[in-house]
């Protein structure tokens, strides 16, 4: 039995959880603000707000409801555009949309409306209005008129009271009456994990419920999204775990990891939308097993080890660059879970960075992309670890190259021998996305574009773009 409040309505249904919240949502609960669009997460026509208890509050964030499994629910407060209707009036983020003319045919108005009132219900003390409808889109408008309303939006929450946000939002005209009970309604219904172990294994499903999601609502299924033991981030004497439940807003938002990598957020926001990031897990990324995974490019370059737990709760832990052996294929059986994923912090000496280029600068999957972890002492390489993505049936580690860097003296002709090096070690193939001739030049100029970014200094770059 699934139970959570949708709106203000507790919900409890036998319902198969591998359903999609959204046809959940549209033919089980008849509310079809909630609109169809891609099925894909991409359009941000189903965008709902999840709402999770941490302390005493309720943490809200944006999703595509589209590829989300219903049993993600459980225990939460979801939040449909009519959950956040004002009984006889619009409400605050409706008004700035009416009055900058900010909707035309209205089929996705409802998308942008919900994700601008997850902004407000946010901590959005390092974003934009802008970046939370990052995963809408908008087919006839045009967007000048949405950002106005979203500069609107903005300027109304400047005042917000961040110590009583519910009570100010309600105030203020943003969400209706019924919010400032959630957070005790879903303490007595409580957030229990499903006790199924059996079935086709699923996170949030951003990838999987993109393929799969008429025959998911079929199957069996084992949620691993409220499993306590694959979540957190946790630093101990000089090594960050993160949970495989991690998601790709949490690494984002993680204060600590801000300070090791101080281009994080940048980093991050090549990384699919704002709906996505909410929901997408590293641990899904990474069985996922995409040759283009961006999480997987990430961490491979930052020498990563995995632990993996069995159903008898033994451990076992492997570098990541062992884990994906071919195309789909990962070491991990049958009776095994992605745990967690660790590796050592930043020191002094050291720099990362990442490279993506798609043929869109955001929510758009890889042509190619790149990663690199680097120490030197006294201009000398004393380590380094290269990845890159999208050249290769895996995520590439490039054992050649880094192993040929170290003991080099930071240069341009050491660069370029290294890169020659790394062209001997890709494979790859022409798609959709880009001739193998193509891809082989995005791979050198990307590995070039690390040592640009992290040692201006101490790079001739007259000699790199000859």
């Amino acid at each position: 039995m699934i139970q959570f409040i949708l709106n203000n309505q507790i919900i409890k249904t036998p319902v198969n959880s591998g359903i999609t919240l959204l046809d959940f949502i549209r033919d089980h609960q008849q509310l079809k603000g909630t609109k169809i669009g891609c099925r894909e997460g991409d359009c941000g026509a189903c965008t709902v707000l999840i709402g999770t208890v941490e302390s005493d509050n309720v943490n809200y964030k944006s999703i595509t409801s589209c590829i989300s499994p219903l049993g993600n629910a459980n225990g939460k407060h979801i939040v449909t555009i009519e959950g956040i209707n004002l009984p006889k009036s619009l409400n605050t983020v409706q008004e700035a949309m009416t009055s900058n003319y900010a909707t035309q045919c209205g089929f996705c108005t409802p998308g942008f409306v919900v994700s601008m009132t997850g902004f407000a219900l946010s901590n959005n003390n390092n974003t934009t209005c802008n970046d939370a409808i990052s995963g809408n889109i908008c087919r006839c408008t045009g967007y000048k008129s949405i950002e106005k309303a979203g500069l609107e939006v903005e300027e109304k929450l400047a005042n917000k009271d961040d110590n009583h946000q519910i009570d100010w939002l309600i105030k203020e005209g943003f969400i209706p009456n019924y919010f400032e009970t959630i957070p005790d309604q879903l303490k007595k219904i409580g957030a229990k994990s499903s006790e199924q172990t059996k079935g086709i294994k699923v996170a949030n499903g951003t990838d999987l419920y993109v393929r799969y999601a008429d025959k998911m609502a079929d199957e069996q299924i084992y949620l691993l999204a409220d499993k306590k033991t694959l979540s957190g981030i946790s630093f101990s004497e000089g090594i960050c775990t993160l949970g495989a439940n991690t998601t790709v807003t949490e690494i984002a938002e993680n204060k600590k990891l801000q300070t090791f990598f101080p281009k994080l957020k940048q980093f991050m926001k090549l990384i699919s939308s704002e709906q996505i990031r909410n929901m997408g897990t590293i641990g899904g990324n990474f069985v996922n097993a995409s040759p283009i995974g961006d999480m997987s490019i990430f961490f491979l370059a930052l020498n990563a080890t995995l632990t993996i737990i069995k159903e008898d709760e033994s451990e076992r832990h492997i570098l990541f660059q062992e884990f994906h052996q071919d195309y789909k294929k990962y070491d991990l059986k049958e009776n095994e879970v992605l745990k967690a994923i660790s590796f050592k912090v930043l020191q002094k000496n050291e720099a990362f960075n990442f490279e993506k280029v798609s043929k869109r600068t955001h929510l758009d999957i890889a042509s190619v992309n790149a990663a690199g972890r680097i120490s030197i002492e006294k201009s000398t390489i004393i380590g380094a670890h290269f990845s890159v993505g999208g050249v290769a049936a895996i995520p590439k580690y490039l054992y050649k190259t880094n192993d040929y860097l170290i003991g080099k003296k930071m240069n341009a002709d050491t660069i370029i021998a290294a890169q020659e090096i790394l062209q001997s070690e890709i494979s790859p193939i022409s798609d959709v996305r880009g001739t193998s001739a193509y891809k082989r030049l995005l791979a050198k100029q990307l590995f070039f574009a690390h040592f640009i970014e992290l040692f201006p200094n101490l790079i001739e770059l007259k000699k790199l773009i000859a």
